[in-house]
Protein backbone atom coordinates (compact mmCIF):
# COMPACT_ATOMS: atom_id res chain seq x y z
CA UNK A 1 0.00 0.00 0.00
CA UNK A 2 1.02 3.84 -0.57
CA UNK A 3 1.17 6.69 1.93
CA UNK A 4 -0.48 10.57 1.07
CA UNK A 5 2.83 12.39 2.53
CA UNK A 6 2.83 15.87 2.95
CA UNK A 7 6.26 17.13 2.33
CA UNK A 8 7.23 20.80 3.17
CA UNK A 9 9.87 22.53 1.32
CA UNK A 10 11.54 23.28 4.72
CA UNK A 11 12.61 21.72 7.63
CA UNK A 12 13.20 23.38 10.83
CA UNK A 13 11.02 25.95 12.25
CA UNK A 14 8.19 26.28 9.64
CA UNK A 15 8.10 22.55 10.24
CA UNK A 16 7.14 22.87 13.39
CA UNK A 17 4.72 25.75 13.13
CA UNK A 18 2.86 23.91 10.79
CA UNK A 19 2.55 20.77 12.70
CA UNK A 20 1.40 23.08 15.77
CA UNK A 21 -1.56 24.65 13.46
CA UNK A 22 -2.85 21.44 12.31
CA UNK A 23 -2.77 19.58 15.96
CA UNK A 24 -4.96 22.61 16.70
CA UNK A 25 -6.81 22.16 13.90
CA UNK A 26 -7.73 18.78 15.00
CA UNK A 27 -8.09 19.58 18.53
CA UNK A 28 -11.10 21.65 17.07
CA UNK A 29 -12.34 18.11 14.95
CA UNK A 30 -12.69 16.95 18.25
CA UNK A 31 -14.34 19.29 20.16
CA UNK A 32 -17.04 20.87 17.85
CA UNK A 33 -17.70 17.31 15.33
CA UNK A 34 -18.10 19.61 12.86
CA UNK A 35 -15.92 18.15 10.03
CA UNK A 36 -16.33 14.33 8.63
CA UNK A 37 -14.70 11.14 9.80
CA UNK A 38 -12.82 11.68 6.60
CA UNK A 39 -11.22 14.80 7.24
CA UNK A 40 -10.34 13.76 11.00
CA UNK A 41 -8.64 10.84 9.58
CA UNK A 42 -6.75 13.10 6.85
CA UNK A 43 -5.52 15.32 9.14
CA UNK A 44 -4.76 12.89 11.99
CA UNK A 45 -2.37 10.89 9.43
CA UNK A 46 -0.91 13.88 8.19
CA UNK A 47 0.35 15.06 11.59
CA UNK A 48 1.57 11.60 12.08
CA UNK A 49 3.47 11.61 8.38
CA UNK A 50 4.76 14.80 8.57
CA UNK A 51 8.90 13.90 7.93
CA UNK A 52 11.75 16.13 7.88
CA UNK A 53 12.70 16.42 4.34
CA UNK A 54 16.73 15.37 5.19
CA UNK A 55 15.15 12.07 5.91
CA UNK A 56 13.34 11.54 3.12
CA UNK A 57 15.72 8.80 1.62
CA UNK A 58 15.18 6.13 4.98
CA UNK A 59 11.37 7.11 4.85
CA UNK A 60 10.81 6.18 0.68
CA UNK A 61 12.12 2.61 1.81
CA UNK A 62 8.66 1.77 3.55
CA UNK A 63 6.90 3.43 0.82
CA UNK A 64 5.11 1.20 -1.94
CA UNK A 65 3.79 1.99 -5.52
CA UNK A 66 0.05 2.62 -5.87
CA UNK A 67 -1.79 -0.25 -6.79
CA UNK A 68 -5.32 -1.65 -7.64
CA UNK A 69 -7.31 -3.43 -5.39
CA UNK A 70 -10.33 -5.19 -5.10
CA UNK A 71 -11.84 -3.10 -2.04
CA UNK A 72 -10.07 0.64 -2.49
CA UNK A 73 -9.16 1.83 0.86
CA UNK A 74 -10.34 5.34 2.21
CA UNK A 75 -7.11 6.48 2.49
CA UNK A 76 -3.97 4.48 0.71
CA UNK A 77 -1.31 4.37 2.78
CA UNK A 78 0.84 1.68 4.70
CA UNK A 79 -0.64 2.10 7.84
CA UNK A 80 -1.86 -1.11 9.59
CA UNK A 81 -5.21 -2.35 10.78
CA UNK A 82 -4.13 -1.73 14.25
CA UNK A 83 -3.09 1.91 13.64
CA UNK A 84 -6.47 3.12 11.62
CA UNK A 85 -8.28 1.01 14.65
CA UNK A 86 -6.16 3.43 17.31
CA UNK A 87 -6.57 6.41 15.28
CA UNK A 88 -10.29 6.06 15.11
CA UNK A 89 -10.79 5.08 18.80
CA UNK A 90 -8.53 8.68 19.19
CA UNK A 91 -11.45 10.63 17.63
CA UNK A 92 -14.07 9.01 20.74
CA UNK A 93 -12.34 10.72 23.74
CA UNK A 94 -14.75 9.80 26.10
CA UNK A 95 -14.86 6.25 25.83
CA UNK A 96 -13.36 4.14 29.06
CA UNK A 97 -10.61 1.55 28.13
CA UNK A 98 -13.07 -1.26 28.99
CA UNK A 99 -15.67 -0.02 26.92
CA UNK A 100 -13.39 0.27 23.71
CA UNK A 101 -11.66 -2.97 24.30
CA UNK A 102 -15.49 -4.37 24.43
CA UNK A 103 -16.27 -2.51 20.94
CA UNK A 104 -12.77 -4.10 19.56
CA UNK A 105 -13.32 -7.54 20.53
CA UNK A 106 -16.41 -6.91 18.70
CA UNK A 107 -15.61 -5.44 16.11
CA UNK A 108 -12.44 -8.16 15.05
CA UNK A 109 -15.54 -11.10 15.75
CA UNK A 110 -17.65 -9.27 13.07
CA UNK A 111 -14.28 -8.68 10.77
CA UNK A 112 -14.09 -12.45 9.44
CA UNK A 113 -11.56 -12.16 6.68
CA UNK A 114 -9.67 -9.70 9.01
CA UNK A 115 -9.15 -6.88 6.46
CA UNK A 116 -9.78 -4.24 8.22
CA UNK A 117 -13.47 -3.39 7.59
CA UNK A 118 -16.96 -5.18 7.44
CA UNK A 119 -18.81 -6.25 4.78
CA UNK A 120 -22.11 -7.90 3.92
CA UNK A 121 -20.01 -11.50 3.68
CA UNK A 122 -18.46 -10.66 7.43
CA UNK A 123 -21.80 -9.60 8.79
CA UNK A 124 -24.25 -12.63 7.11
CA UNK A 125 -21.50 -14.75 8.06
CA UNK A 126 -21.23 -12.84 11.55
CA UNK A 127 -24.90 -13.71 12.43
CA UNK A 128 -25.12 -16.98 11.42
CA UNK A 129 -22.50 -18.12 13.49
CA UNK A 130 -22.55 -16.26 16.41
CA UNK A 131 -25.97 -14.48 16.66
CA UNK A 132 -28.31 -17.28 15.64
CA UNK A 133 -31.50 -15.19 17.68
CA UNK A 134 -31.18 -12.90 14.62
CA UNK A 135 -31.62 -13.53 11.61
CA UNK A 136 -29.07 -13.72 8.87
CA UNK A 137 -31.42 -11.98 6.23
CA UNK A 138 -31.19 -8.86 8.49
CA UNK A 139 -27.41 -8.54 7.42
CA UNK A 140 -27.98 -5.29 4.80
CA UNK A 141 -30.57 -3.75 6.58
CA UNK A 142 -28.00 -3.71 9.76
CA UNK A 143 -24.61 -3.06 7.35
CA UNK A 144 -27.09 0.46 5.85
CA UNK A 145 -27.04 1.25 9.53
CA UNK A 146 -23.57 0.97 10.10
CA UNK A 147 -22.17 2.30 6.89
CA UNK A 148 -21.70 5.43 5.61
CA UNK A 149 -23.97 6.61 2.84
CA UNK A 150 -20.89 6.47 -0.02
CA UNK A 151 -19.58 3.10 1.40
CA UNK A 152 -20.85 -0.40 1.43
CA UNK A 153 -18.44 -1.35 3.99
CA UNK A 154 -17.87 -0.27 7.46
CA UNK A 155 -14.90 1.09 9.38
CA UNK A 156 -13.76 1.06 12.65
CA UNK A 157 -15.08 4.47 13.05
CA UNK A 158 -18.48 3.57 11.77
CA UNK A 159 -18.48 0.60 14.17
CA UNK A 160 -18.01 2.62 17.21
CA UNK A 161 -20.60 5.31 16.21
CA UNK A 162 -23.06 2.56 15.18
CA UNK A 163 -22.50 0.87 19.21
CA UNK A 164 -22.51 3.77 21.05
CA UNK A 165 -25.96 5.58 19.36
CA UNK A 166 -27.66 1.93 19.05
CA UNK A 167 -26.53 1.24 22.86
CA UNK A 168 -28.29 5.01 23.53
CA UNK A 169 -31.43 4.12 21.61
CA UNK A 170 -31.49 0.88 23.58
CA UNK A 171 -30.80 2.57 27.09
CA UNK A 172 -34.31 4.36 26.19
CA UNK A 173 -36.07 1.21 25.28
CA UNK A 174 -34.97 -0.30 28.21
CA UNK A 175 -36.02 2.58 30.78
CA UNK A 176 -39.74 2.43 28.81
CA UNK A 177 -40.27 -1.66 29.59
CA UNK A 178 -38.81 -1.40 33.21
CA UNK A 179 -41.77 0.14 34.91
CA UNK A 180 -40.68 -0.44 38.42
CA UNK A 181 -36.99 1.42 37.40
CA UNK A 182 -35.32 -0.88 39.54
CA UNK A 183 -32.47 -1.88 36.63
CA UNK A 184 -33.90 -4.79 36.01
CA UNK A 185 -36.56 -6.37 33.29
CA UNK A 186 -38.41 -9.11 34.37
CA UNK A 187 -41.50 -11.41 33.18
CA UNK A 188 -43.91 -9.37 34.11
CA UNK A 189 -42.55 -6.33 32.68
CA UNK A 190 -41.90 -8.17 29.06
CA UNK A 191 -45.52 -9.01 29.48
CA UNK A 192 -46.85 -5.83 30.11
CA UNK A 193 -45.29 -4.09 27.70
CA UNK A 194 -45.76 -6.64 24.47
CA UNK A 195 -49.35 -6.25 25.69
CA UNK A 196 -49.27 -2.04 25.26
CA UNK A 197 -47.70 -3.26 21.95
CA UNK A 198 -50.80 -5.88 20.72
CA UNK A 199 -49.19 -8.88 21.71
CA UNK A 200 -50.59 -10.73 24.60
CA UNK A 201 -47.87 -13.61 25.73
CA UNK A 202 -48.36 -16.30 28.21
CA UNK A 203 -45.90 -16.56 31.40
CA UNK A 204 -44.07 -19.30 29.49
CA UNK A 205 -43.47 -17.33 26.15
CA UNK A 206 -42.79 -14.18 28.50
CA UNK A 207 -40.11 -16.63 30.16
CA UNK A 208 -38.19 -18.10 27.27
CA UNK A 209 -37.99 -14.55 25.86
CA UNK A 210 -36.35 -13.56 29.37
CA UNK A 211 -34.66 -16.67 29.30
CA UNK A 212 -32.63 -16.08 26.28
CA UNK A 213 -31.32 -12.35 27.19
CA UNK A 214 -29.97 -13.18 30.61
CA UNK A 215 -26.67 -13.92 30.86
CA UNK A 216 -26.45 -14.43 34.64
CA UNK A 217 -29.08 -17.00 35.52
CA UNK A 218 -31.49 -14.17 37.74
CA UNK A 219 -34.46 -14.71 35.72
CA UNK A 220 -34.45 -10.59 34.79
CA UNK A 221 -32.65 -9.11 32.09
CA UNK A 222 -30.16 -6.06 33.02
CA UNK A 223 -29.29 -2.83 31.04
CA UNK A 224 -26.23 -4.92 29.91
CA UNK A 225 -27.89 -7.86 28.93
CA UNK A 226 -30.61 -5.74 26.95
CA UNK A 227 -28.02 -3.92 25.11
CA UNK A 228 -25.36 -7.15 24.14
CA UNK A 229 -28.60 -8.86 22.65
CA UNK A 230 -29.94 -6.46 21.12
CA UNK A 231 -26.65 -4.68 19.66
CA UNK A 232 -27.07 -6.14 16.42
CA UNK A 233 -30.71 -5.93 15.50
CA UNK A 234 -31.15 -2.97 13.41
CA UNK A 235 -33.88 -1.04 14.78
CA UNK A 236 -35.14 0.15 17.78
CA UNK A 237 -38.40 1.07 17.23
CA UNK A 238 -40.55 -1.17 20.01
CA UNK A 239 -43.37 -2.44 17.73
CA UNK A 240 -40.40 -4.14 15.63
CA UNK A 241 -38.42 -5.32 18.52
CA UNK A 242 -41.69 -7.10 20.10
CA UNK A 243 -42.56 -8.64 16.61
CA UNK A 244 -38.81 -9.99 16.68
CA UNK A 245 -38.88 -11.26 19.86
CA UNK A 246 -42.71 -12.96 19.10
CA UNK A 247 -41.43 -14.47 16.00
CA UNK A 248 -37.71 -15.63 16.26
CA UNK A 249 -38.69 -16.36 19.69
CA UNK A 250 -41.58 -18.27 20.42
CA UNK A 251 -43.23 -18.76 16.72
CA UNK A 252 -40.85 -21.49 15.51
CA UNK A 253 -40.41 -23.23 12.15
CA UNK A 254 -41.15 -26.90 12.44
CA UNK A 255 -43.66 -27.03 14.59
CA UNK A 256 -46.65 -28.97 13.24
CA UNK A 257 -48.95 -27.33 10.42
CA UNK A 258 -51.96 -28.93 12.57
CA UNK A 259 -51.47 -25.70 15.47
CA UNK A 260 -51.96 -22.75 13.09
CA UNK A 261 -49.65 -19.62 13.16
CA UNK A 262 -50.98 -16.98 15.77
CA UNK A 263 -51.34 -13.29 14.49
CA UNK A 264 -51.91 -10.14 16.15
CA UNK A 265 -55.03 -7.50 15.43
CA UNK A 266 -52.25 -5.48 14.10
CA UNK A 267 -51.21 -8.28 11.17
CA UNK A 268 -54.80 -9.37 10.51
CA UNK A 269 -56.00 -5.46 9.65
CA UNK A 270 -52.44 -4.99 7.87
CA UNK A 271 -52.72 -7.92 5.68
CA UNK A 272 -49.56 -9.46 6.81
CA UNK A 273 -52.03 -12.68 7.67
CA UNK A 274 -52.69 -13.27 4.41
CA UNK A 275 -49.58 -13.53 2.95
CA UNK A 276 -48.15 -15.68 5.16
CA UNK A 277 -51.34 -18.51 4.49
CA UNK A 278 -50.27 -17.48 0.56
CA UNK A 279 -46.28 -18.57 1.37
CA UNK A 280 -47.43 -21.52 3.18
CA UNK A 281 -50.12 -22.79 1.01
CA UNK A 282 -47.12 -22.71 -2.38
CA UNK A 283 -44.47 -24.28 0.02
CA UNK A 284 -47.20 -27.25 0.66
CA UNK A 285 -47.93 -27.41 -2.84
CA UNK A 286 -44.51 -27.60 -4.47
CA UNK A 287 -43.56 -30.01 -1.46
CA UNK A 288 -46.26 -32.46 -2.08
CA UNK A 289 -45.66 -32.56 -5.78
CA UNK A 290 -42.03 -33.12 -5.16
CA UNK A 291 -42.44 -35.78 -2.73
CA UNK A 292 -45.64 -37.35 -4.36
CA UNK A 293 -43.67 -40.58 -5.63
CA UNK A 294 -43.34 -41.20 -2.00
CA UNK A 295 -46.72 -40.62 -0.96
CA UNK A 296 -48.33 -42.71 -3.82
CA UNK A 297 -45.87 -46.00 -2.86
CA UNK A 298 -46.84 -45.50 0.60
CA UNK A 299 -50.40 -46.17 -0.25
CA UNK A 300 -49.72 -49.02 -2.56
CA UNK A 301 -48.13 -50.83 0.21
CA UNK A 302 -50.89 -49.68 3.00
CA UNK A 303 -53.47 -51.27 1.22
CA UNK A 304 -52.09 -54.39 -0.97
CA UNK A 305 -48.57 -55.56 1.59
CA UNK A 306 -49.64 -58.17 3.62
CA UNK A 307 -48.06 -61.06 5.62
CA UNK A 308 -48.69 -63.56 2.55
CA UNK A 309 -47.87 -60.66 -0.15
CA UNK A 310 -44.89 -58.96 1.14
CA UNK A 311 -44.00 -55.86 -0.73
CA UNK A 312 -40.81 -53.76 -0.53
CA UNK A 313 -40.01 -49.77 -1.92
CA UNK A 314 -38.04 -51.54 -4.99
CA UNK A 315 -40.81 -54.27 -5.67
CA UNK A 316 -43.23 -51.60 -5.84
CA UNK A 317 -41.70 -48.99 -7.71
CA UNK A 318 -41.65 -51.87 -10.64
CA UNK A 319 -45.08 -52.63 -10.03
CA UNK A 320 -46.11 -49.05 -10.59
CA UNK A 321 -43.86 -48.56 -13.45
CA UNK A 322 -44.60 -51.13 -15.59
CA UNK A 323 -48.74 -50.40 -15.18
CA UNK A 324 -48.16 -46.66 -16.13
CA UNK A 325 -44.97 -45.29 -16.75
CA UNK A 326 -43.21 -42.15 -14.50
CA UNK A 327 -46.56 -40.26 -14.80
CA UNK A 328 -48.35 -42.58 -12.45
CA UNK A 329 -46.01 -41.58 -9.59
CA UNK A 330 -48.00 -38.54 -9.39
CA UNK A 331 -51.46 -40.26 -9.62
CA UNK A 332 -53.51 -38.67 -6.96
CA UNK A 333 -51.12 -35.34 -6.47
CA UNK A 334 -53.47 -33.18 -8.07
CA UNK A 335 -56.29 -32.96 -5.40
CA UNK A 336 -53.88 -33.41 -2.85
CA UNK A 337 -52.71 -29.91 -4.28
CA UNK A 338 -56.13 -28.58 -4.40
CA UNK A 339 -57.13 -29.23 -1.16
CA UNK A 340 -54.85 -27.35 0.51
CA UNK A 341 -56.29 -23.90 0.32
CA UNK A 342 -59.89 -24.87 1.70
CA UNK A 343 -58.06 -26.44 4.37
CA UNK A 344 -55.56 -24.27 5.22
CA UNK A 345 -58.56 -21.19 5.30
CA UNK A 346 -60.54 -23.11 7.50
CA UNK A 347 -58.14 -24.27 9.69
CA UNK A 348 -57.26 -20.57 9.81
CA UNK A 349 -60.70 -19.12 10.44
CA UNK A 350 -61.52 -22.17 12.73
CA UNK A 351 -58.38 -21.75 14.83
CA UNK A 352 -58.64 -17.86 15.52
CA UNK A 353 -62.77 -18.32 16.33
CA UNK A 354 -61.75 -21.01 18.91
CA UNK A 355 -58.99 -18.91 20.67
CA UNK A 356 -61.29 -15.99 21.16
CA UNK A 357 -64.01 -18.81 23.10
CA UNK A 358 -61.14 -19.93 25.69
CA UNK A 359 -60.25 -16.38 26.07
CA UNK A 360 -63.40 -15.25 26.46
CA UNK A 361 -63.75 -17.77 28.78
CA UNK A 362 -60.53 -17.58 30.92
CA UNK A 363 -61.17 -13.54 30.98
CA UNK A 364 -59.15 -12.27 28.53
CA UNK A 365 -55.70 -14.27 29.42
CA UNK A 366 -53.34 -15.82 27.01
CA UNK A 367 -53.77 -19.43 25.96
CA UNK A 368 -51.17 -21.54 27.22
CA UNK A 369 -49.53 -24.34 25.59
CA UNK A 370 -52.02 -27.40 26.27
CA UNK A 371 -54.94 -24.86 25.42
CA UNK A 372 -53.20 -23.87 21.97
CA UNK A 373 -52.71 -27.51 21.09
CA UNK A 374 -56.25 -27.77 21.95
CA UNK A 375 -57.20 -25.08 19.66
CA UNK A 376 -54.89 -26.22 17.08
CA UNK A 377 -55.87 -29.59 16.89
CA UNK A 378 -60.05 -28.40 17.06
CA UNK A 379 -59.19 -26.52 13.81
CA UNK A 380 -57.51 -29.21 12.38
CA UNK A 381 -60.59 -31.37 13.17
CA UNK A 382 -63.15 -28.95 11.66
CA UNK A 383 -61.01 -28.46 8.31
CA UNK A 384 -60.72 -32.31 8.14
CA UNK A 385 -64.31 -32.95 8.46
CA UNK A 386 -64.68 -29.96 5.38
CA UNK A 387 -62.31 -31.12 3.13
CA UNK A 388 -62.55 -35.31 4.01
CA UNK A 389 -64.01 -36.44 0.88
CA UNK A 390 -61.16 -34.57 -0.92
CA UNK A 391 -58.80 -37.05 1.08
CA UNK A 392 -60.66 -40.26 0.07
CA UNK A 393 -60.53 -39.10 -3.55
CA UNK A 394 -57.20 -38.72 -3.25
CA UNK A 395 -56.68 -42.17 -1.99
CA UNK A 396 -58.90 -43.77 -4.68
CA UNK A 397 -57.04 -41.97 -7.88
CA UNK A 398 -53.23 -43.10 -6.11
CA UNK A 399 -54.69 -46.82 -6.39
CA UNK A 400 -56.59 -46.29 -9.39
CA UNK A 401 -55.03 -47.94 -12.73
CA UNK A 402 -54.43 -46.57 -16.26
CA UNK A 403 -57.66 -45.32 -17.96
CA UNK A 404 -60.20 -45.18 -15.11
CA UNK A 405 -59.60 -41.33 -15.22
CA UNK A 406 -60.89 -40.54 -18.92
CA UNK A 407 -63.50 -38.95 -18.21
CA UNK A 408 -62.11 -36.25 -15.82
CA UNK A 409 -62.01 -36.14 -11.89
CA UNK A 410 -65.97 -34.70 -11.50
CA UNK A 411 -67.13 -38.19 -13.54
CA UNK A 412 -64.77 -40.56 -11.08
CA UNK A 413 -66.54 -39.11 -7.90
CA UNK A 414 -69.96 -39.33 -9.60
CA UNK A 415 -69.58 -43.11 -10.23
CA UNK A 416 -68.35 -43.66 -6.70
CA UNK A 417 -71.47 -41.97 -5.52
CA UNK A 418 -73.60 -43.69 -7.45
CA UNK A 419 -72.25 -47.09 -6.73
CA UNK A 420 -71.43 -46.82 -2.68
CA UNK A 421 -73.53 -43.63 -1.80
CA UNK A 422 -72.50 -40.77 0.09
CA UNK A 423 -71.10 -42.38 2.99
CA UNK A 424 -68.11 -43.51 0.95
CA UNK A 425 -66.89 -40.08 1.05
CA UNK A 426 -65.95 -40.54 5.00
CA UNK A 427 -64.90 -43.99 4.80
CA UNK A 428 -62.55 -43.98 7.57
CA UNK A 429 -63.38 -40.59 8.78
CA UNK A 430 -62.75 -41.60 12.77
CA UNK A 431 -59.58 -42.68 12.32
CA UNK A 432 -57.95 -39.77 10.43
CA UNK A 433 -60.02 -37.60 13.08
CA UNK A 434 -58.73 -39.61 16.46
CA UNK A 435 -54.73 -39.13 14.33
CA UNK A 436 -54.87 -35.49 14.65
CA UNK A 437 -54.70 -35.03 18.58
CA UNK A 438 -51.40 -37.85 18.85
CA UNK A 439 -49.49 -36.16 15.92
CA UNK A 440 -50.13 -32.63 16.47
CA UNK A 441 -48.96 -33.06 20.45
CA UNK A 442 -46.65 -35.03 19.72
CA UNK A 443 -45.47 -33.53 17.47
CA UNK A 444 -45.18 -29.81 19.28
CA UNK A 445 -43.80 -31.68 22.58
CA UNK A 446 -40.90 -32.87 21.17
CA UNK A 447 -39.85 -30.23 18.98
CA UNK A 448 -39.98 -28.08 22.12
CA UNK A 449 -38.04 -30.60 24.38
CA UNK A 450 -35.49 -31.32 21.37
CA UNK A 451 -34.83 -27.39 21.11
CA UNK A 452 -34.50 -27.22 24.93
CA UNK A 453 -32.55 -30.00 25.09
CA UNK A 454 -29.82 -28.37 22.76
CA UNK A 455 -30.16 -25.20 24.04
CA UNK A 456 -28.75 -26.57 27.37
CA UNK A 457 -26.02 -28.59 25.20
CA UNK A 458 -24.93 -25.80 23.39
CA UNK A 459 -24.73 -22.92 25.68
CA UNK A 460 -22.74 -21.14 23.94
CA UNK A 461 -26.13 -20.74 21.61
CA UNK A 462 -29.00 -18.78 23.17
CA UNK A 463 -31.48 -20.06 20.25
CA UNK A 464 -30.60 -22.82 17.66
CA UNK A 465 -29.60 -21.86 14.35
CA UNK A 466 -31.93 -23.22 11.28
CA UNK A 467 -30.40 -26.44 10.30
CA UNK A 468 -30.81 -27.38 14.40
CA UNK A 469 -34.54 -26.28 14.04
CA UNK A 470 -34.99 -28.08 10.72
CA UNK A 471 -33.89 -31.32 12.49
CA UNK A 472 -35.66 -30.37 15.58
CA UNK A 473 -38.50 -30.34 13.20
CA UNK A 474 -37.90 -33.86 11.61
CA UNK A 475 -37.27 -35.47 14.44
CA UNK A 476 -40.48 -34.11 16.00
CA UNK A 477 -42.53 -34.78 12.55
CA UNK A 478 -40.79 -38.32 12.39
CA UNK A 479 -41.97 -39.37 16.44
CA UNK A 480 -45.69 -37.77 15.61
CA UNK A 481 -45.79 -39.70 12.78
CA UNK A 482 -44.87 -43.07 14.37
CA UNK A 483 -47.57 -42.68 17.01
CA UNK A 484 -50.09 -41.99 14.70
CA UNK A 485 -49.63 -44.39 11.54
CA UNK A 486 -51.62 -47.20 12.71
CA UNK A 487 -54.35 -44.84 12.52
CA UNK A 488 -53.58 -43.16 9.51
CA UNK A 489 -53.10 -47.08 7.85
CA UNK A 490 -56.48 -48.01 8.95
CA UNK A 491 -57.79 -44.93 7.86
CA UNK A 492 -56.62 -45.51 3.97
CA UNK A 493 -57.59 -49.38 4.09
CA UNK A 494 -61.34 -48.40 5.08
CA UNK A 495 -61.14 -45.64 2.46
CA UNK A 496 -59.74 -48.26 -0.40
CA UNK A 497 -61.90 -51.28 0.96
CA UNK A 498 -64.34 -51.08 -1.58
CA UNK A 499 -61.83 -50.89 -4.47
CA UNK A 500 -59.34 -53.46 -3.76
CA UNK A 501 -60.32 -56.75 -3.94
CA UNK A 502 -58.44 -58.28 -1.69
CA UNK A 503 -59.64 -56.30 1.34
CA UNK A 504 -63.06 -56.82 0.46
CA UNK A 505 -63.95 -59.15 2.74
CA UNK A 506 -62.26 -57.07 5.36
CA UNK A 507 -64.30 -55.52 8.66
CA UNK A 508 -65.72 -51.91 7.60
CA UNK A 509 -64.79 -50.55 10.92
CA UNK A 510 -61.82 -49.05 12.85
CA UNK A 511 -62.02 -51.69 15.78
CA UNK A 512 -62.65 -54.49 13.36
CA UNK A 513 -59.46 -53.45 11.54
CA UNK A 514 -57.21 -53.05 13.69
CA UNK A 515 -57.91 -56.52 15.38
CA UNK A 516 -57.73 -57.97 11.69
CA UNK A 517 -54.76 -56.63 11.24
CA UNK A 518 -53.03 -57.79 14.52
CA UNK A 519 -54.64 -61.49 14.35
CA UNK A 520 -53.31 -62.02 10.75
CA UNK A 521 -50.20 -59.74 10.28
CA UNK A 522 -49.26 -59.22 13.69
CA UNK A 523 -47.75 -55.76 15.37
CA UNK A 524 -45.71 -54.81 12.52
CA UNK A 525 -48.80 -55.14 10.08
CA UNK A 526 -49.70 -51.93 11.67
CA UNK A 527 -46.81 -49.81 10.39
CA UNK A 528 -46.95 -51.53 6.41
CA UNK A 529 -45.76 -48.58 3.65
CA UNK A 530 -43.66 -46.58 6.58
CA UNK A 531 -40.26 -46.66 5.04
CA UNK A 532 -41.38 -44.37 2.14
CA UNK A 533 -43.37 -42.33 4.67
CA UNK A 534 -39.99 -41.67 6.29
CA UNK A 535 -38.18 -41.36 3.18
CA UNK A 536 -40.12 -38.39 2.42
CA UNK A 537 -40.14 -36.55 5.65
CA UNK A 538 -36.66 -34.79 5.11
CA UNK A 539 -37.41 -33.82 1.58
CA UNK A 540 -40.45 -32.44 2.56
CA UNK A 541 -39.56 -30.64 5.30
CA UNK A 542 -36.26 -28.73 3.41
CA UNK A 543 -38.55 -28.19 0.42
CA UNK A 544 -41.35 -26.19 2.53
CA UNK A 545 -38.87 -24.49 4.04
CA UNK A 546 -36.90 -23.20 1.57
CA UNK A 547 -40.12 -22.35 -0.62
CA UNK A 548 -41.71 -20.97 2.45
CA UNK A 549 -38.91 -18.12 3.20
CA UNK A 550 -38.81 -17.57 -0.93
CA UNK A 551 -42.26 -16.93 -1.45
CA UNK A 552 -42.90 -15.17 1.72
CA UNK A 553 -39.83 -12.61 1.11
CA UNK A 554 -41.67 -12.00 -2.52
CA UNK A 555 -45.13 -11.68 -1.05
CA UNK A 556 -43.31 -8.70 1.10
CA UNK A 557 -45.05 -10.88 4.45
CA UNK A 558 -41.34 -9.75 6.49
CA UNK A 559 -40.66 -11.77 9.66
CA UNK A 560 -39.54 -9.10 11.93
Amino acid sequence: MSVTVETPLQAGPLLKEKKQGELKSLHKLKAGNRHSDFEARTLTLKITELIDIKNIQEHARTVQPFKASKHQPLISGSVSKEAAIATHAALHIDLTPEKEKKIREMYDRLDADNDGSIDIRDLTQALSSQTPHIPAAMAPKLLAKMKREDSDRVTYADFTNYVIAHEARLAEVFDQIDSNRDGEVDVSEIKSYCKEMGVNLDDHKALSIVKKMDQSGSSSVNLNEFQDFMLLYPSTDMREMVDFWRHNLIIDIGEDGQVPEDFTPQELQSGVWWRHLVAGGVAGAMSRTCTAPFDRIKVYLQVNSTKTNKLGVVSCVHLLHAEGGLKSFWRGNGINVIKIAPESAMKFMSYDQIKRWIQEYKGGAELTTYERLFAGSSAGAISQTAIYPMEVMKTRLALRRTGQLDRGMIHFAHKMYDKEGIRCFYKGYLPNLLGIIPYAGIDLTVYETLKSCYTKYYTEHTEPGVLALLACGTCSSTCGQLASYPLALVRTRLQARAISPKNSTQPDTMIGQFKHILQNEGFTGLYRGITPNFMKVIPAVSISYVVYEKVRKQLGATMS
